[in-house]
């Protein structure tokens, strides 16, 4: 009987202690850092600025956007990878860090399959093939037949060595037997800049041209993706016009670090994909070029596997390293 009463003091005493203790406050309880891995006023940078207006008004905390850029992307992610997984440091960033760095640098500063997560897309990127207006290719077969008269004599810009419209452009070169210099920035925004003051020939954008083209600076020649644009309608498809096949764009979207609860990923792509459904969202993201894309966390990661399985290629092919 003595027993009987010990035993039930102990568990009345562990029931009490149990009952004490605080749970842990309902996430999220104060600001959450988006870090974005390119420089301010590229697309990554428009998007999580989108898309963290959004997560604001739904949990009533800030998302306050923080760029970090450098290293086609690794730097910020590098940033997450290190960061606490509870939810409160998320990165904005392009499937080029996860799919294609690894195939570019020797090193990495993390392992972009272990040491972050994907936890929802945004939106598809589609690359647009853009030159000034006072370019004399009209077209794409004038900017072909300009390239193949002057075999690297001419230059195109990217966001940086093994970025999506880098390798965008090398397929073009690939698929054409064209020869052209290729000049990286850190960000599509300098990249931009450059073609409009006269330094680049072309280059393929990411959406932030658009302005321009309907402004009467730029000329889109193409897009690069599967589907025309429902921003620039009237632009052909690289595949429309013979080069069959050509597919180069990309997804961007949320990844968090590793280990970071079950329960707060499948919030974010909740939240995240019900934003995408309202109409003042997604009209503001193809504002800016780009297609709102949801998925779901698996589905956002088995993306990044299909186009490292398929921009590895390329990079072996062309030997595209971190260093040229």
């Amino acid at each position: 009987m003595r027993a009987i009463v010990i035993a039930l003091a102990v568990a009345a005493s562990i029931i009490s202690t149990s009952l004490a203790q605080p749970s842990p406050p309902p996430w999220p309880n104060h600001p959450i850092r988006l870090i974005v891995n390119f420089p301010p006023g590229g697309a990554a940078d428009l998007l999580a600025r989108l898309i963290g207006q959004s997560l604001s008004e739904t949990f009533g905390q800030p998302v306050v956007v923080e760029n970090k850029a450098g290293a086609n992307g690794n730097l910020g992610g590098d940033a997450v990878a290190r960061s606490a997984p509870d939810g409160y440091t998320l990165l904005m960033s392009s499937g080029s860090m996860v799919a294609i760095n690894p195939h570019i640098y020797a090193t990495m500063p993390f392992d972009p399959a272990k040491d972050i997560v994907p936890v929802a897309s945004v939106a598809r990127v589609p690359f647009y093939l853009v030159v000034r207006t006072d370019n004399p290719a009209t077209d794409l077969k004038a900017l072909v037949a300009d390239l193949k008269a002057n075999p690297g004599k001419r230059n195109f810009g990217s966001p940086g060595v093994g970025s999506s419209p880098h390798l965008a452009a090398e397929l073009l070169k690939k698929m054409t037997g064209t020869d052209a210099v290729h000049v990286p920035y850190r960000g599509a925004a300098p990249a931009l800049n450059d073609l409009l003051g006269g330094q680049l020939d072309f280059l393929f954008d990411p959406g932030i041209a658009i302005e321009h083209v309907k402004a009467g600076r730029l000329r889109a020649i193409a897009i690069g993706s599967p589907q025309r644009s429902p921003q620039l309608p009237d632009v052909p498809t690289l595949d429309e016009l013979g080069l069959t096949g050509f597919d180069a764009d990309a997804v961007f979207g949320i990844y968090a670090p590793a280990g970071t609860p079950a329960e707060i990923i499948a919030r974010l792509n909740t939240e995240i994909n019900r934003a995408l459904t309202t109409e003042a969202l997604r009209e503001r993201i193809m504002a800016v070029g780009n297609v709102p894309a949801a998925m779901s966390s698996d589905e956002f990661g088995e993306r990044a596997r299909e186009d490292s399985r398929r921009f590895g290629a390329i990079i072996r092919e062309r030997g595209i390293t971190a260093g040229n």
